[in-house]
């Protein structure tokens, strides 16, 4: 897989389902010829975008992993301020549910 930027396979995911819907509007006024040729092309963007999908959850995965390796660093490294900070969390949520 080629490092391109997460954003950049999002937009030309966008642009490949946009593409897609005007292929089906088109395929709904067109002849049964050209419909066949159209479905074709709707196919290839659909497959198209299911890839270039596949390359955004691995681009997401890495970063999670990333994040969860230096998350799990800093906790290792600084026990008691990961307490504190969970604690604290742990303390808004409570005072936020019982507000309700």
């Amino acid at each position: 897989m080629s490092e391109i930027s997460e954003s950049v396979l999002i937009d030309e995911t966008k642009d490949v389902l946009q593409e897609t819907a005007d292929l089906m509007n088109e395929a709904a006024n067109a002849s049964p010829e050209e419909s066949k040729k159209i479905y074709a092309k709707i196919a290839a963007n659909l497959c198209d975008a299911k890839h270039r999908l596949a390359e955004i959850e691995a681009v997401a995965v890495n970063k999670a992993k990333v994040a969860a390796q230096q998350t799990d660093q800093y906790v290792h490294a600084h026990p008691w301020q990961a307490v504190g900070v969970g604690a604290a969390v742990g303390l808004l949520i409570g005072f936020l549910a019982a507000r309700r």
